[in-house]
């Protein structure tokens, strides 16, 4: 019996079934896909960085060094499992040449370096540790996603031609935001090259268990070691492996919670227009002494077979979209180890959404008992008391027309039906503009400042040169006579050592310069502007213990001296354990210099680059638009696309449950509408009543989930982007995204769902409809 009822009931309202469906496949396979992305991007780092043995300390060091020292130091430090120190051949763009095409335009520091014997190894694409042979060159994988090189395409350096013989993953230097990116050549050809640019060291450790690093980290510093160069970490090398794909992930598992909650919204829709339609059938089985546990036990089966189809659909569908979302994973760093883990977290993700639908279907079954069969035998439809807008009569209406009046006195008067439409509307206007704000923030140039890089229109890089101070100031001269540049900045980078409260010291990498011409974003307190001040990166505050107005004693000039903590800010950069302060030292060694530019005209960028670059050949220039493009692009895309496929999702849901909301409406109100057809009113009439409704709904739907995106969706962001190093965040919003094409593309879509879902008001008949 339960099985004809349920398939003919199926069959009557082809429609309902197949929208609940598509809903609980789409919150299916949003879950799914979110489980099994973040599995596999888990997964793919871990397999990458155990395959190549990433250490889990690097020194960078420019200038002479002792090696057997450092060898001394590691074999005497018992938290030392493996060290190592390999050559990094700093070569520049412009002798670099691809099929004829330069690096010059490159902002990473290219250099050439052969394949390490302990750890640390660079990787082919299946994973294997690569041996070049004379001749051969592999690539960083990064220029063959952007088009530079391909198999057996031919690279020339210091007039040497080697031919591409594939690409290699770095897990260290993978991400656009490494500034570095290795080359692998034999040992033949590094020293044929060696000639041809600047020798960095990479110091190395392997550690006995990582929880040593901060322990060891103090070792090294109290050791004296040379450090004229960035210091990195395990922690460090996975989170800058995992900053691309996992915000895209990241804006995917939003939209997942919230698309769950609109399908249970959709689903609450369909359960109730479905009740509706029923009600006199479900007034005559209760008249007839069928119980509440059985027709619950009808209504359950259906909506468990339609979750269950669902869920299935949704977890077929993640496999279709998941291909394409790990595309760049797989590229990157590969297979992961967690394959079936990923597929079986995305089974039961989607399992949870079944039986959450389940749960929630049997809850909302429960209003069964509220319905009197006499009641729904004479009218067919609940008869709901109208509220809320007793003061809000036709009789005192002086502006609005008849028709707009009533539909909006019908919202009002039904607050609880129709507010789980606007509900939908809030949370529709959240997804699709969070992600929009989010993109526009990160493709804004202004974004750097978030990640402790000064915004301007020039920077220039000296380093791993000799002579920094020198240099610097050469460049400045020829700034402070060049009319096209209104402002520049000087900040040279010097290692202090810091007194720590136990005694002990660590080195601090302390920016020096006037930090108020180009400013960067600071979570907490203001940049530094007095010599006793100091400004920290969240890293380095996190680690020191040290908040805004702490007291800080550091070694400048052989003597200590009391600073205080003035702000914290953000910074990615060079390991993100820098520091800001405005005062001058006499005897501590430049270890790079970084001067920022602004131009009179913007539009003059591109050839002052190459102007200063020609001029300045010890410096690498770069443009910062270009900088922020080469730097974030991978996540500006990731995000982008995340951004797209959200409005699209969320254009498409808008369509389907104002249509769902409109045809239950004009289910339940048959008997309204034969009256007011007896009253008079025309079809039109009531169309325009319906779309008055739906308007007044959208209105309030986009104004709230609008300063929700503003408000609540930055917090979001900014928890998300401080996961990834940024500790302070705002969006930068595009008015015409934000305010009128979002707004614009969801008043469209239901709109045009509102006229279709009314259609049948001019179907219902007097007679049919109006009984005593």
């Amino acid at each position: 019996m339960y099985y004809r009822i349920i398939r003919n009931d199926i069959l009557k309202s082809k429609g309902i079934t197949l929208t609940t469906m598509i809903f609980v496949a789409a919150a299916a396979m949003l879950v799914s896909l979110s489980a099994i992305l973040v599995v596999n991007l888990s997964g793919a780092i871990d397999t990458l960085m155990k395959q190549a043995g990433t250490p889990h300390f690097m020194q960078m060091h420019s200038g002479e060094l002792d090696k057997p020292r450092f060898t001394a130091f590691a074999e005497q430090n018992s938290k030392v499992d493996e060290f190592q120190v390999l050559d990094f051949l700093n070569v520049e763009g412009t002798r670099i040449v691809i099929d004829g095409q330069s690096l010059a335009d490159s902002v990473q520091d290219n250099g050439f370096s052969t394949q390490s014997g302990k750890f640390d190894y660079l990787l082919d694409l299946d994973g294997n540790v690569i041996t070049a042979a004379d001749g051969e060159v592999y690539v960083p994988v990064t220029y063959m996603k952007d088009g530079s090189a391909k198999v057996g395409s031919s690279l020339a350096v210091a007039g040497k031609t080697l031919t591409v013989a594939g690409f290699l993953r770095d897990s260290q230097m993978n991400s656009l935001l490494a500034s570095s990116k290795r080359f692998l050549v034999s040992e033949h050809d590094y020293a044929e090259i060696k000639d041809s640019g600047s020798t960095e060291y990479l110091i190395e450790f392997r550690l006995k268990d990582l929880s040593m690093l901060g322990a060891f980290e103090s070792d090294y510093t109290a050791a004296g070691l040379e450090a004229n160069g960035p210091t990195l970490t395990y922690p460090l090398f996975k989170m800058l492996n995992a900053i691309s794909d996992g915000l895209m992930i990241a804006v995917i598992l939003l939209a997942s919670v919230l698309v769950v909650v609109i399908a249970f919204m959709c689903i609450r829709f369909t359960l109730l227009a479905t009740i509706e339609s029923d009600y006199r059938e479900i007034g005559v089985m209760k008249a007839i002494g069928l119980r509440v546990s059985d027709l619950k036990k009808i209504y359950l089966a259906k909506y468990a077979g339609v979750a269950a189809l669902g869920s299935i659909l949704g977890f077929a569908l993640s496999f279709v979209f998941r291909g394409l979302l790990l595309e760049n994973i797989r590229l990157y760093m590969g297979e992961s180890e967690n394959s079936a883990l990923a597929l079986g977290c995305g089974g039961i993700g989607v399992l949870l959404v079944f039986l959450a639908v389940t749960a929630y279907v049997n809850r909302v079954l429960t209003r069964f008992r509220k319905i009197s069969p006499a009641e729904a035998i004479r009218f067919g439809t609940s008869q709901e008391q109208p509220a809320g807008s007793k003061r809000f009569n036709l009789s005192g209406n002086r502006l609005l027309n008849t028709n707009v009046f009533l539909g909006v006195k019908d919202v009002l008067s039904r607050k609880s039906l129709y507010g789980t439409m606007l509900a939908v509307l809030v949370i529709s206007a959240f997804i699709m503009i969070v992600p929009q704000n989010l993109y526009n923030t990160i493709a804004s140039k202004s974004f750097i400042t978030y990640m402790g890089i000064g915004d301007s229109d020039l920077r220039l890089d000296i380093q791993q040169t000799g002579n920094i101070a020198g240099k610097a100031a050469e460049i400045a001269q020829a700034m402070e006579q060049d009319a096209a540049i209104s402002r520049y900045a000087v900040l040279t980078t010097q290692a202090l050592k810091v007194k720590l409260e136990d005694g002990s010291e660590e080195r601090l990498k302390v920016e020096l310069g006037d930090h108020s011409i180009f400013p960067v974003a600071y979570s907490q307190g203001n940049r530094p502007a007095a010599e006793h001040e100091i400004a920290l990166s969240a890293v380095n505050a996190d680690e020191l213990g040290k908040k805004t107005g702490d007291a800080l004693s550091l070694m400048i000039d052989g003597e200590a001296r009391e600073l205080t903590v003035s702000g914290i800010y953000s910074d990615v950069t060079n390991g993100g354990k820098t520091a800001k302060a405005v005062f001058t030292t006499r005897s501590a060694e430049v270890m790079w210099s970084v001067i920022y530019a602004e131009l009179a005209d913007p539009s003059l960028t591109g050839s002052k680059v190459t102007e200063y670059a020609d001029r300045f050949n010890y410096a690498k220039v770069s443009g910062i638009d270009e900088y922020v493009t080469q730097t974030f692009g991978a996540t500006i895309s990731s995000v982008g696309k995340a951004s797209r496929v959200a409005i699209a999702v969320m254009l498409f849901i808008n369509v389907l449950i104002t249509l769902l909301f409109m045809r239950m409406l004009v289910a339940k109100d048959r008997h309204s509408i034969a009256v007011m057809k007896s009253l008079g009113f025309t079809n039109s009439d009531l169309t325009v009543q319906y779309f008055s409704r739906s308007v007044f709904v959208l209105l309030i739907g986009m104004v709230l989930g609008t300063l929700l995106a503003n408000t609540l969706g930055q917090v979001l962001a900014g928890v998300l982007i401080s996961s990834f190093g940024a500790s302070s965040f705002k969006f930068v919003i595009n008015p015409l995204s934000a305010y009128v094409l979002c707004p614009l593309m969801m008043a469209g879509s239901v709109l045009i769902a509102t006229i279709t879902g009314t259609a049948g008001t001019g179907r219902i008949q007097i007679s049919g409809n109006i009984k005593e």
